[in-house]
């Protein structure tokens, strides 16, 4: 009995001494029984509580929540309006960057040589701009050879190795050096539209590919050695595009028909000379702004690694109050000049008839809790960002002639929202919109002399990317 009772004294020390080497219990700040029977008394399951827990429980809360007196205010009618031909559809994709890229541009062309619509191959540019991420990851990996492999830079390369989203500057810099081909000489493909399986696999090879660089860094060889490395796996990467997306044509053939039923002459081209000859816009003279009031306005920030190849230049972009950005965008309207525009899309949207209005997902009446942070802080905490790209082609005034309604072409295809396209509030573009890239015609002196100064460089991870 002794001897029992020593081995469980023996075994309550050695307890007590497991404890005491990991800490204590910590009690500061628990959810304790009185705090508990506080913030249970505080809900009274009245009538009208008990209604609506029995609604919500049973129903889709956005359909509940759903604030129809504002959705019948918008009538999708727009005194000033950019001539537009034809939607686009990204699918399961995240393209919107280069279709919106794309729709910036594809007015003009339609102008310029009298057309009943054309559209580009989203297809063609998106090859190369896969290929070319890939190749900026690898060289990444190799700048970085040095460092620990926890180093957050690292860490950051590895868990984004390559994806399908990006930004204007992204199709800029595609354009000038591939060029662009109409959609018919390279149409899309499954994995063009829709694209998460490709990109996972292109992942996994490309993170495998970046850990034997390392590998052979380790082993002592040079960076020369690390690039003719690259350089096979590159070829990889190329088979895996072309087995998916089909192989980006060197050379094509191509006409079209006016809208006067002219057909024009049979010609050949690069896709340089088809961006020169038939597009002819130079891309640097539109101006990346941007509305970031957790940053401080009047600025000029560079975001490391915000490109797609590697002799590209990182987005690069101006950071202004909104009301300064609205008043270039009503001038470029005006003027029949589309823009790249991007936002929180899935922020108090009404998909089905194509509204974005603050106010239209009533939330605090139906949970009695107010939703309360402003843009800033919704940056902050990462409630909000930039989602989406969309060409902003238009807008309206209301009586006493302040801009009610702004227009958005889409590119979920013709059948989301108003045909095609999204009306949006003035508030909601207060609220909501991130980024707009402006023709350089219609911003003022003073902030392109922003310009000049040197950007302040922000990491990979900031909350814009």
């Amino acid at each position: 009995m002794r001897k029992k009772f020593s081995m469980i004294l023996i075994v309550f020390l050695l307890l007590s001494m497991f404890k005491l080497s990991f800490g204590q219990t910590n009690t500061e700040g628990a959810v304790s029984k009185e705090m508990l029977k506080e913030i249970r008394s505080s809900l009274v399951m009245d009538e009208p509580t008990r209604a609506l827990r029995n609604a919500v429980s049973n129903n889709d809360i956005k359909k509940l929540a759903y604030n129809r007196e504002l959705a019948h205010k918008v009538d999708h009618l727009f005194r000033y309006r950019i001539k537009t031909k034809g939607i686009t559809n990204q699918k399961s994709s995240g393209r919107c960057w280069l279709f919106t890229s794309l729709n910036v541009l594809r007015p003009a062309v339609i102008e310029k040589h009298n057309m009943k619509e054309f559209f580009f191959s989203e297809n063609f540019s998106f090859f190369w701009d896969q290929f070319e991420k890939a190749n900026l990851f690898l060289e990444a990996i190799i700048s970085t050879r040095d460092k620990n492999i926890d180093d957050r830079e690292l860490q950051w390369l590895f868990r984004h190795p390559i994806q399908d989203g990006g930004i204007w500057n992204y199709a800029v810099e595609l354009t000038e050096k591939y060029g662009v081909v109409p959609q018919g000489v390279m149409a899309e493909t499954f994995h063009s539209e829709n694209t998460g399986m490709m990109r996972r696999l292109l992942a996994r090879k490309l993170r495998e590919q970046g850990i034997r660089l390392r590998q052979m860094h380790d082993a002592g060889q040079n960076k020369a050695q690390l690039r003719r490395q690259k350089i096979d796996f590159l070829k990889e990467i190329y088979r895996m595009l072309v087995i998916n997306l089909g192989a980006p044509p060197e050379t094509f053939n191509w006409r079209y028909e006016d809208k006067d039923n002219n057909l024009s002459q049979m010609k050949t081209y690069t896709p340089q000379q088809f961006y020169q000859d038939f597009v002819g816009i130079n891309l640097r003279d539109y101006i990346q702004l941007m509305n970031d009031p957790s940053k401080e306005f009047y600025k000029l920030y560079e975001i490391k690694y915000d490109r797609n190849l590697q002799d590209g230049a990182n987005w690069t972009f101006i950071n202004l109050p909104v009301s300064e950005l609205k008043e270039f965008a009503q001038a470029s309207i005006k003027d029949n000049q589309a823009m790249y525009f991007s936002c929180d899309v899935g922020k108090q949207l009404d998909r089905d008839k194509g509204v974005l209005a603050v106010g239209i997902y009533d939330y605090d009446s139906i949970y009695g809790v107010s939703f309360g942070m402003n843009k800033k802080e919704r940056i902050l905490s990462f409630e909000s960002g930039s989602t989406h790209g969309m060409a902003l082609i238009g807008f309206d005034e209301s009586a006493d002639g302040k801009v009610a309604y702004w227009l958005l072409e889409n590119s979920w295809g013709k059948a989301a929202g108003n045909e095609g396209y999204l009306t949006m509030t003035d508030q909601w573009f207060d609220e909501y919109m991130f980024r707009l890239v402006v023709h350089k015609k219609y911003i003022s002196d003073e902030v392109l002399k922003i310009l000049k100064q040197k950007p302040e460089l922000l990491p990979p991870w900031d909350r814009m990317f």
